[in-house]
């Protein structure tokens, strides 16, 4: 079977390919640096950028984790940045979401490390609400519960709500599991609300999502495009944009980019293009590109400008 995949011309050229991405990040020093998050007062909502598809989210008065991943390492490719934030400056948890079973998503020894780090600091573990047919992949890992959802469906911790939404991604973790689900969650806890994409190719269903639940707040994936076949799993920042004009979000915040070298655009590439994008738009003022690892806050009525801590490093 080797010796086969070894005499296809397509699985040689992906294999050429893939080596000069382990190679350049190799050979690339990790830079950025780690910050203890702010943590806002009750009513208010924080948003802290930890790096890929990593978030921090205070929200509806719980401490949220969106697919966290502080791996240095993803298996053989090297992280790029540090980690906006490291796990033992962060408050207890209350809830973990998990978008898929990609490993640079559902990154298991992260998982495991919140569970010790909130059990730690509070005597108990946190939830985890993961798609359907994931259960198994985080279920020996210490969560107090664990939450499976589809498409559509909602679940309720105290005062937030956070419902399930379609993307167009896959769900496997390996070659034969495409029975798992996958997808993105928008959240709802008092006047905020935010969208978290997960992976996913420009669809028809941003344009649902933003009819049926109006986040305030979409974070998108701008990252891992090339080559062009890889939009048909992964949006470039024309798609972002055009994401995000489908949802009627007030707030833009690209993610996935930077990070792990994935694809073959030049790694700065994905917030040039969008700076680009967001200009022919006209939404330059509602793209917020966070720096890792510093704490935006949200108000309750509207946004503290004072306590925007992200820099917009395309309007320099």
């Amino acid at each position: 079977m080797l010796k086969q995949a070894l005499q296809n011309p397509a699985l040689r050229k992906r294999a050429r390919q893939f080596g000069r991405l382990v190679r350049h990040s190799a050979v690339t020093a990790r830079i950025g640096e780690s910050h203890k998050p702010v943590l806002v007062s009750d009513g208010d909502m924080g948003l802290t950028f930890i790096g890929h598809a990593t978030f921090f989210l205070q929200v509806g008065g719980e401490n949220v984790i969106i697919d966290p991943n502080f791996a240095r390492w993803l298996f053989v490719l090297k992280r790029l940045r540090q980690p906006g934030v490291k796990i033992p400056d962060l408050p207890p948890v209350d809830l973990v979401l998990i978008t898929h079973a990609h490993f640079d998503h559902l990154h298991r020894p992260s998982l495991r490390a919140l569970v010790q780090h909130t059990k730690r600091h509070r005597g108990s573990a946190p939830t985890i609400v993961v798609p359907g047919q994931v259960f198994d992949l985080v279920s020996d890992l210490g969560f107090r519960d664990v939450v499976e959802l589809n498409w559509w469906s909602s679940y309720r911790h105290r005062d937030l709500t956070i419902t399930h939404v379609p993307s167009r991604h896959w769900g496997a973790r390996v070659l034969r599991d495409a029975h798992r689900g996958y997808g993105g969650y928008v959240l709802r806890g008092g006047k905020h609300s935010v969208y978290h994409a997960g992976d996913t190719a420009y669809f028809s269903g941003f344009r649902e999502i933003g009819m049926r639940l109006a986040p305030q707040v979409a974070l998108l994936p701008i990252g891992a495009y090339n080559p062009e076949t890889f939009r048909n799993v992964h949006t470039n920042p024309a798609d972002a944009t055009r994401a995000f004009l489908d949802l009627k979000s007030r707030w833009m915040v690209p993610m996935h980019y930077g990070t792990f070298r994935l694809s073959h655009e030049p790694i700065d590439e994905p917030l040039q293009l969008l700076e680009k994008e967001a200009l022919a738009a006209g939404i330059t003022e509602r793209v917020l590109v966070l720096d890792e690892g510093i704490t935006k806050t949200f108000l309750a009525l509207t946004i503290s400008w004072a306590k925007i801590f992200c820099r917009r490093r395309f309007y320099a």
